[in-house]
């Protein structure tokens, strides 16, 4: 475990494999530098997950350097110039010094090997990720003020922006990312690129942008990160339901600004993670984003009521639908659109609970509805209280932990979690003497409402209810 010389934060270190890993190439007679990332986060003291390295040598010749020294290797992106590598428990990516831009018509960087580290540290996207450090001699090579960057907590780009985003339009995602992340302020001209260059981000793959705002949201500042999407026009590309949001603004102030109000649930969201032994280790992008576009369904359900008031009717429902929608075009899995658009859904169910109080059938359906998602349900509704009424707030928080309750006590005497009907498939096909078909499925169905209104009822009983259901449809 090498420490690092003067200059550098006191007790900056990094792992013996990235001293060794810079011999093993000087021996060879190839330069080598750890970059971007892992060189910041030194200076962040922060350590780096990921260990990127970037060198003279060739695809061909970085697989030469490392054979019998590396435990296995592998083409991540040979076109791109990059190879894997894992020694022991560490997984490292090297990648030949390059320069990187794109065709204005098409999704696909165009990459270009380049001939140095200085010509490589150019091309990248900002300046406090263009430091290198060289390998094995620990020489710090940072020509475009990384450095002072990070201690003045500022983000710029090492070329123009505009030269910077029109080699690669994702890097304006990045700068929000940054800016959720590590708590940067973007730079003007920066931010003028950005504004101007927003609609550019449309050549890049949904995938690539669905990568960039998980870790956004993710951050430890994602309100700054969203914002800064919203006010330079990215969210209008990415994510067009949340600036809608701003739309709902109302001149005689009649309802609450809905697009703060969401930015206030999410970070009130993020407080309620747990660790990871709890029920919601943080970050979780599901209760985030969730809270973050809880509200998504309020522009198109906006009603002026003819008393003076606005109404938002449905649009929960509404909400989940423009949600998935929008999750499905960024390619999200099926398990998180499933999550997000359920947690966006349910979460105006709870309302009401505390004037007009549940029955114990309502509370099993609010259970069973939530399904696996029960608990960020808890979190999300919780963080939907954003009043300044502090009295109001007070009557909602001690109704939440009323229903909270109940759910443990039902849950206790009645396994919630695995709530069926009285009698399965098989037993309802020999009580009613029918065979495979829809009978089976709406029998199944009675019995389940059943169980719901009424709890748990001995085999009997269950069986006298299925055969006067029975014959009442006959």
């Amino acid at each position: 475990m090498p420490y690092l010389p003067a200059g550098f934060p006191d007790g900056a270190w990094l792992p013996d494999v990235v001293v060794d890993l810079g011999e093993q190439f000087a021996s060879h007679g190839h330069e080598l530098s750890l970059v971007g990332g892992p060189v910041r986060d030194l200076f962040l003291g922060r350590t780096s997950p990921d260990l990127d390295f970037t060198t003279d040598a060739t695809p061909d010749q970085i697989i030469a350097a490392v054979s019998g020294w590396a435990d296995a290797h592998w083409d991540i992106g040979r076109d791109f110039g990059t190879i894997g590598i894992r020694k022991g428990d560490a997984t490292i990516e090297v990648t030949t010094y390059r320069a990187e831009a794109y065709d204005p018509a098409s999704r696909k960087p165009q990459v270009q090997f380049g001939d140095s580290l200085a010509e490589d540290l150019v091309r990248r996207d900002f300046t406090v990720n263009a430091m290198a450090l060289r390998l094995p001699s620990f020489e710090l090579v940072d020509p475009h003020g990384g450095v002072k960057d990070l201690v003045a907590q500022r983000l710029r780009t090492p070329s123009t922006p505009e030269e910077s985003f029109s080699d690669d339009p994702l890097r304006m995602m990045r700068a929000a990312r940054f800016a959720s992340q590590l708590g940067l302020d973007v730079d003007e001209g920066v931010r003028d690129a950005m504004t101007a260059m927003a609609s550019r981000l449309e050549i890049v793959s949904a995938e690539r942008v669905r990568e960039e705002l998980v870790k956004l949201i993710c951050g430890a500042h994602p309100r700054a990160g969203v914002d800064l999407m919203v006010d330079t026009g990215l969210a209008d590309v990415v994510l067009p339901e949340v600036p809608a949001l701003k739309r709902t603004d109302d001149e005689h102030r009649r309802h609450k600004d809905v697009y703060q109000h969401s930015l206030q649930v999410m970070e009130q969201a993020a407080e309620l993670e747990t660790d990871d032994d709890g029920p919601v280790p943080g970050p979780d992008f599901v209760l985030r984003f969730a809270a973050l576009m809880h509200d998504v369904g309020k522009p198109r359900t906006r009603r002026f009521e003819p008393g003076g008031g606005v109404s938002f009717r449905h649009h929960d429902v509404v909400g989940a639908k423009l949600t998935r929608k929008r999750m499905q075009e960024l390619r999200f899995d099926k398990d998180s659109i499933k999550a997000v658009t359920r947690l966006v859904e349910l979460h105006m169910r709870f309302y009401g609970y505390g004037d007009a109080g549940w029955s114990d059938s309502a509370v099993r359906r609010y259970v069973t509805d939530a399904g696996d998602q029960l608990e960020r349900l808890h979190r999300l509704t919780r963080s939907d209280v954003t009043t300044r009424n502090r009295k109001k707030a007070d009557r909602l928080a001690h109704a939440y932990d009323d229903l909270e309750d109940r759910i443990s006590v039902l849950a206790e005497q009645e396994e919630l979690a695995r709530i069926r009907p009285h009698l399965n498939g098989e037993q309802i096909m020999e009580i009613l003497g029918i065979r495979p078909g829809p009978e089976v499925g709406q029998a199944y169905r009675f019995l389940l409402e059943h169980r719901m209104e009424h709890g748990p009822v001995e085999p009997a009983t269950a069986e006298k209810v299925l055969r006067d259901w029975w014959s009442a449809q006959e």
